[in-house]
């Protein structure tokens, strides 16, 4: 019988994915989980070793994403697809480039996020949902995708136009796989989950950016002011309770505060 529970993780060095990674390596069923991201940390496999889990992490730069999915298209050839329970990818990487207009950016910094945010997660889902195909989490409904989008994916945002087109053609892209796995025997389950408002180190960008660059820049202050922002520990737990939902990928663009 199948024993483990198999998670693939990307942007694990900070934030959200590191409160992730913590959470998934304090649960008690057996967990092999692989990280990219970069720079591994320290922390984490102590944790695993503690736990008797499986920690396997990679410095890996998403934004140079063909390198990264070739390396876990090997990785998932040579696991034994009868091993475990589950099978799941997190998407989470993303990265926000400077806060102002997208003419007055360096086009390098746009080139940055969209293959951090968009390339690479597509990169990474491609080589997964082929690699895991034919594994025996399949057969029930075992392998699960889930793509970290935001509501700036379904809002546009003065002064962040590559995030928001990276979370956009994130959301519309899970849409796409999901049609596309309807189409297989067992299809593996797709969402893009919107995590709400997390006090991150993106938040702390957010706000120090400039006003008159960035036009939004008080609505963030305020956010914290207020005390409205999620801690990374409970946004990683509310995203690791829509994984283990009976519904999930019955809707593909979602949000977590549904």
């Amino acid at each position: 019988m199948p024993d483990s529970l198999l998670t693939v993780l990307t942007g694990a060095s900070r934030g959200l994915g590191l409160a992730i990674a913590h959470a998934i390596l304090a649960r008690e069923a057996s967990q092999h989980l692989l990280t990219l991201q970069r720079q591994p940390d320290p922390a984490l496999a102590e944790l695993a070793q503690q736990r008797g889990h499986v920690l396997e992490a990679w410095s890996q730069d998403l934004a140079d994403a063909l390198p990264a999915s070739q390396r876990l298209a090997a990785w998932l050839a040579a696991q034994d697809g009868e091993r475990h329970a589950g099978v799941t990818l997190i998407n989470n990487a993303g990265v926000l480039a400077p806060l102002r207009s997208a003419a007055d950016t360096d086009p390098a910094a746009l080139v940055q996020a969209l293959r951090v945010g968009l390339e690479a997660p597509l990169l990474l889902a491609a080589v997964f949902l082929r690699g895991t195909r034919d594994w025996s989490a399949r057969r029930r409904a075992g392998v699960k995708l889930l793509n970290v989008s935001s509501g700036l994916g379904r809002r546009g945002m003065a002064g962040s136009a590559a995030y928001c087109a990276a979370k956009a053609g994130l959301d519309n892209a899970s849409r796409a796989l999901a049609l596309e796995e309807a189409q297989q025997p067992w299809p593996a389950r797709v969402v893009s989950l919107a995590p709400g408002v997390i006090d991150t180190d993106m938040q702390v960008q957010l706000r120090a950016g400039d006003p008159a660059e960035f036009p939004e820049h008080d609505r963030f202050v305020d956010l914290q002011r207020s005390g409205r922002l999620w801690s990374a520990e409970v946004a990683a737990a509310a995203l690791l309770r829509w994984l283990e939902r009976t519904d999930f990928g019955e809707r593909v663009v979602v949000d977590v505060r549904e």
